[in-house]
């Protein structure tokens, strides 16, 4: 429950603060995910998920951006459409989703990952056209085969027809390195997820300085 707690918390301090951040200029960056994002297994998911470092970074750079971490452990594509409209009430500048390896790792049809992908995508523009939209990019292992090449090949293909701004493979330099996983060999140790958020800043901080 500890997540979804978290969850709820930080949807409601989007919105008790939107009016404040409106009048100071700040403008919000929410991350739309699953355990990745939700930062499952850490000691301090609020300093140590990598949208938190991401903020870290934020601050640390002086940008009057926040970011506000609904991510979801064990979240599908599917159960992300079913709660994005909920998500929507607050306002959002950037939104970045990352879903998708869960469904990977299920081995869920891909067209049923393209179809709810595309929906989220089109209920937050229908909420918000000028809404700034970044894909992460998620990878399979390769012994999966053919399965494992067509999920990799969903998510330039979203972000390409959504003119998003696109992060290759969100894992980078962090997928199967044991000392950058905890014991499930899935999901970043603290250090790792740091690491996951180098990878996303490359991505994200022209969308924070343009």
């Amino acid at each position: 429950m500890k997540p979804l707690f978290s969850l709820l918390f930080l949807l409601f301090l989007a919105g008790t603060t939107s009016a404040a951040t409106a009048g100071t200029g700040t403008k919000t960056v929410l991350f739309f995910g699953d355990s990745l994002t939700a930062g499952y297994g850490l000691e301090d998911a609020a300093t140590q998920s990598f949208p938190a470092v991401i903020q870290q970074k934020i601050t640390a750079a002086g940008l009057p951006w926040r970011v506000v971490n609904a991510g979801l452990s064990g979240e599908t594509s599917a159960g992300g459409l079913r709660r994005i409209d909920w998500i929507l009430r607050a306002p959002v500048d950037v939104f970045v989703l990352e879903l998708g390896a869960n469904d990977g790792l299920r081995g869920l049809p891909l067209d049923a990952l393209r179809t709810n992908l595309q929906s989220i995508i089109d209920r937050l523009r229908a909420k918000n056209p000028s809404v700034k939209i970044v894909i992460a990019g998620m990878k399979m292992p390769v012994n999966l085969g053919d399965y494992a090449n067509t999920f990799a090949d969903v998510f330039p293909a979203i972000a390409k027809a959504n003119q998003a701004a696109f992060i290759p493979f969100l894992l980078e330099n962090v997928a199967a390195r044991p000392e950058l996983n905890q014991p499930d060999g899935i999901h970043p140790t603290a250090e790792g997820a740091r690491l996951v958020a180098d990878t996303a800043w490359k991505t994200l901080e022209p969308l924070f300085t343009r």
